[in-house]
Parts: structure tokens; sequence; C-alpha cells
């Protein structure tokens, strides 16, 4: 039988971070845009209007500035534990007239950083999450259609509802949806907090034995819908190389798997008002461009021209990321007789694993006149970046979608990145067709880096007309979320129908 569309649809979005109010990484930029951009939807299902009751919880993390948000306390209720009841409080603030919940309880509140690197502490914090945004549900007698979670700290969720589907009418109508951001963090060290919370081991045969008492797997097993963040990402996961260890599961369940993109927060991304640019432009007027590249450049204490390219990377230092590559490949360029044809500048912006932190230290002291390694998280000195830089990095060994890319484009900054994931799924290829906003390797190899490069400094110096066609395909990309809210709304429908 297909059930009507019901008006309001109640959707229940759990995540661990979300901006404004705290962000660590990608996640919290989904979970600050998505919810909004599904509020701000006005959906129609077979010609009548749909309204879309979506409320965003997430826990109430020492460091979310109170006093900024003010928020008011609406419920406080036990969650059962084997350690006893744990008193739970929640409140509630609104965000763009969107219902946000803070959730505070002791396993929160002892936490002072969002993840920690006590597993099995960060575990117990987001299982004893999921149990209360549940019964918050419950306290306030709301009843989702949709429960909507985000990663492994939200994945109990899943399991839970699955667990309490059949048993308790309060649950019969809710399906649930798990969107994977990054699929290798499958919640380590979450046995001993599930079992805390009666969420027991399953002997399902569909899971490996290793991965049947782990927040993700299950939340996975259990998930009506599986969503991974760009469609690339959903079919990479079925592979050897990607599934992290699930990948015949995940084969298995491939029906229930669907890819859809990130969105780009295009009011804060938005270079024809981005008020810390030394000039805004559009892709109309280009021509201003180069006036943020003069700048950045002396902010940089590099030579002042605009016809030296320079390329950029900004990124957490991470593995995943093909630092290691990026600064393999500039070295074996600027040490080679290519140096001597074809001059150009660098700038890498990040920080995090101390390792690759040193290898771009050691490539600026090689390097002094062409390399810049700023070694420090700024968003502001990113948009100097985003806006003043030719070319934009992104050698990523895996990419679930990627944000920089999207924001690069946005503002005239031309991407090379590694053909994976939402990589693949936002550059298309510069010699593919007229419509090319990028340059795409296939293996996470220095030496297909090196030579993607010399390809598009090619381009950039002799044909000054191709690059700009390049530049203003990229600018003109849809990378809204809108667009992403509409995807997320039809599996809504279809999970209800």
């Amino acid at each position: 039988d297909i059930m009507p569309i019901p008006s309001p649809m109640n959707v229940l979005f759990l995540a661990s971070e979300a901006d404004p109010l705290i962000k660590v990484g990608g996640l919290g930029d989904v979970a600050g845009s998505l919810p909004l951009a599904l509020h701000a939807l006005h959906p129609a299902y077979d010609g009548s209007p749909v309204e879309l009751d979506i409320r965003l919880v997430i826990p109430f993390h020492p460091a979310i500035p109170a006093d900024v948000y003010s928020p008011h306390q609406i419920a406080e209720f036990p969650v059962h534990s084997e350690d006893g009841a744990i008193i739970t409080r929640v409140f509630s603030i609104q965000l763009d007239g969107l219902t946000v919940y803070l959730i505070a309880g002791a396993p929160i509140d002892q936490e002072t950083a969002v993840y920690s690197t006590n597993l099995e502490a960060d575990g117990y914090k987001y299982v004893f999450f999921s149990q209360a945004a549940l019964e918050l549900a419950r306290q306030l007698n709301w009843k989702p259609h949709i429960l909507h979670a985000n990663d492994w700290h939200t994945a109990p969720a899943v399991y839970s509802l699955a667990l309490q589907r059949h048993s308790e009418p309060f649950w019969e109508q809710t399906a649930s949806l798990l969107t994977v951001h990054n699929l290798p963090y499958l919640g380590a060290m979450t046995a001993p907090a599930l079992d805390a919370f009666q969420l027991p081991a399953v002997k399902s045969v569909d899971l490996p034995r290793w991965a049947r008492h782990l927040a993700m797997p299950l939340g996975l097993l259990h998930a009506d819908c599986i969503v991974a963040v760009s469609p690339g990402y959903s079919r990479e996961i079925l592979t050897k190389e990607f599934g992290s260890g699930l990948d015949s599961f995940l084969r298995a369940h491939q029906n229930k798997i669907h890819g859809i993109l990130n969105g780009l927060d295009t009011q804060r991304w938005n270079p024809q008002t981005d008020i810390e640019l030394a000039a805004t432009f559009s892709y109309d007027n280009l021509l201003v461009r180069p006036v943020n590249k003069s700048y950045l450049q002396k902010e940089l204490c590099l030579e002042v021209n605009p016809q030296i390219p320079l390329l950029a990377m900004v990124t957490r230092m991470d593995p995943q990321k093909g630092v290691d590559l990026s600064v393999t490949a500039l070295r074996s360029l600027l040490t080679s007789k290519h140096q001597a044809d074809q001059p150009f500048q660098a700038v890498f912006l990040g920080t995090g694993n101390p390792v690759l932190e040193s290898l771009v230290r050691q490539l600026e002291l090689d390097f002094p006149n062409q390399v810049r390694a700023h070694v420090m998280y700024s968003e502001l000195f990113s948009r100097y970046i985003y806006a003043g830089a030719d070319i934009l990095l992104m050698p990523s060994r895996y990419e679930p979608c990627g944000l920089s890319q999207m924001i690069a484009m946005h503002y005239g900054c031309v991407p090379i990145a590694r053909a994976t994931g939402g990589l693949s799924d936002t550059i298309h290829e510069a010699t593919s067709s007229s419509q090319g906003t990028g340059f795409l390797f296939k293996d996470a190899d220095a030496d297909e880096l090196t030579e993607t490069i010399l390809r598009a400094l090619l381009i950039y110096t002799q044909d000054p007309l191709a690059w700009q066609q390049l530049q203003i395909h990229g600018m003109q990309h849809d990378f809204s979320w809108d667009r992403s809210a509409q995807e997320y709304y039809k599996q809504y429908t279809l999970l209800i129908g």
C-alpha cells in the first residue's frame, strides 16, 4: 500500500555538529546548511503543498557559546542505562526559523571536545545522545515520519529505532535515512556503550563478525535508506578499496544506497558579496579578479606579478588529502628543467598531521621565493586564496564529496584533482568538452599530478581565453543546497510512500 504524503512531514535530523553553533569539519557545514535548505523548501506532492517540519538535534557541547544563542530549557527526563538513569536536559533555540534542540547530560557535559581522543568515552557520549534524541521526540509527543541520522555518531539512533519500531506504536510510522559522510569512521570503540544502553550485538550474517557490535555498521544494516554524499562515493563504497571492510555487505544492500551531492552555502561563499576580498567580482567581470591575486601575493610576500601562476592547497593536513603528493609534485617541478620554462608560485594553508606540516614547511625553506606554508586554520586567509589563486590542488586519496573544489570554482580558481568520489562528480575535465571546469587525474600518484599541473600551466600561459572559459564555467555551476534539499526530499517521500 502507498501511504499519502503527510503535511506537515516531520523530520528529526541528528548530527554531532552544526555550523554556526559548532563546527569541526565538513559534517558541520552539512548539518548547518541542509536542514535550513529543507526548511526553506516549499515542495508539493500530487499538486498539494507539503509543509516540512524539520528539527535539528545536536549535543549541547560545552564549547557552544550559550550567551550568543540564549537557549531555553524545554524538557528534562531520564535516559536509562545499565549504570542507572542519566538525567537529560534539552534546550531549544531558533536559527533562521529552524528549530534546533541541544541535548545536555553527563556524558556530553564532561567532554570538552566535540570528538575525543578517548574513543570509548566518545562512543558513550554519542550512544547516549542518540538514545536521548529519540526519547526527546517521545517526550514532546512529536512523531517523526523520517529519522535522518549522519555518520557513526547518530547511527545508534537508527538501530534503536529499528528495535523499538515493532513494539512501540509511537515509532511504527517512522522511516530512517543514514547519510554517510566518511565511511572509514565506524565508531571503533562503541561496543561497550551500545551494551550499556541495551543495544545488543546482532547475529546478522550480512555483517562481518567484527562489525556486528559497532555503531556505523549497525546503522547501515537497519537504515531504510543509505545516502552517500556524492554519486561517485556511493559507487566507491561498494569496492574493496573504499568499502572499509563492509564492501560485500554494502553490495548486498546496494538497492537502498543512493548518492546525493552535498551543496555549498552560496550566501556565505559568494565572490560578488564577500566583504573580506580586496575586490568583489563575478563571471561577468572577471577582469577585476587579478586585484585579489595581487593582494594575496603581497600578503604572502611573493613577487607581485599577474603573469605568474599561483597554485594553492587549502586543506586539513591529513594523508587522505594527498598533501605529500602535492609536495612531491611541486618539488619535482621546482627543481626540474620545467621551472626555467614555467615559473610559478605556491601556497599551502592548513593544519593537522605534524609530519605533513613539516613537509610543507621544508618546501618553503627550500624554495623561499616561490612557496609559502601557512600552517594554521584561517577561514579569512582561505577566502584570499580562493579569490586570488589561479589553481587549487586536491589530489585526495579519497574524497566522499569535498567542499574546497566547489568554493574554488565559485571563486574562479580552477581545480586540479584526483578523479575520486565527489571530485569526479563536481569537476568536468577541461579536455572533454567546451564545458570543462578543471583537471582530473586517475591515480594517487605524484607523477600523474605533476603531468596534470604541467597540462594546466600550459593552458594558463598559452591560451588565456580557454583559461577564462574554465573559470566562467566553474563559476556558473549550480552548487546550491537547494538542489541537494530537493534530492533528499525525494528520498523522504519514497520512504514514506
